[in-house]
């Protein structure tokens, strides 16, 4: 099997989370929607308006936070947010939060299994770091630590100058009590603004600062 390098990193990181098992299907769907699919990054640039009315019918702050559905049930609308847009980093974290509370491979509402939603969203925009940034962090926080650590190195190969990137690698290597790798990406962190400050209080702590 000749596989591009984005897609042999997506697949190996799907099947070490046993995405791609006979309960989420080898297949997660053909990107083709009625609506979009359009790049999330270019929401306020050249898609403004599909934005707003993705946004104000299907990812309102209820739904973005897990609180109640807005034309549908939470799995239902979040799905619909993105399937328009595969890469809309917070629908994303959205459906991670989902995950780690429902402790299940699909929602019913949803048309696909929770990982699958990072697959599309990796292929539709391959070269989108925050994408691998949301899922690294849903796979660390479901424990899966080498996984995370991947999803985060591929992040920075993609945009160094990404800050949760490079705090949330910081916070991996603090957790392996590896304090001089958890120096260098802290110190990244920070010079990028990264807005939390717990990984530094622990280097502090530690003499490492």
């Amino acid at each position: 099997m000749n596989l591009k390098p984005v897609t042999r990193l997506i697949v190996t990181s799907l099947l070490a989370f046993g995405a791609l098992d006979a309960s989420a299907g080898s297949y997660c769907g053909s990107l083709t929607n009625a609506f979009g699919p359009f790049d999330y990054r270019k929401s306020q640039t050249e898609f403004p308006k599909e934005t707003y009315l993705v946004e104000m019918a299907h990812f309102t702050p209820e739904v973005e936070n897990l609180i109640k559905g807005n034309s549908s049930y939470i799995g239902g609308d979040l799905d619909y947010t993105l399937r328009a847009f595969p890469n809309h980093h917070r629908a994303l974290a959205s459906v991670a939060k989902l995950a780690l509370k429902e402790k299940t491979p699909k929602d019913p509402n949803m048309h696909y299994s929770f990982t699958c939603y990072f697959e599309r969203a990796m292929r539709f925009t391959p070269d989108d770091d925050g994408v691998f940034v949301v899922y690294g962090t849903y796979l660390y926080k479901r424990g899966d630590i080498a996984g995370a650590t991947t999803q985060l190195k591929h992040a920075l190969s993609l945009n160094p100058e990404n800050p949760a990137a490079n705090y949330n690698l910081g916070l991996i290597y603090i957790n392996q009590n590896k304090l001089e790798e958890a120096r260098v990406y802290a110190k990244k962190a920070e010079a990028l603004d990264y807005p939390l400050h717990a990984l530094k209080d622990r280097l502090t702590q530690a003499g490492k600062w």
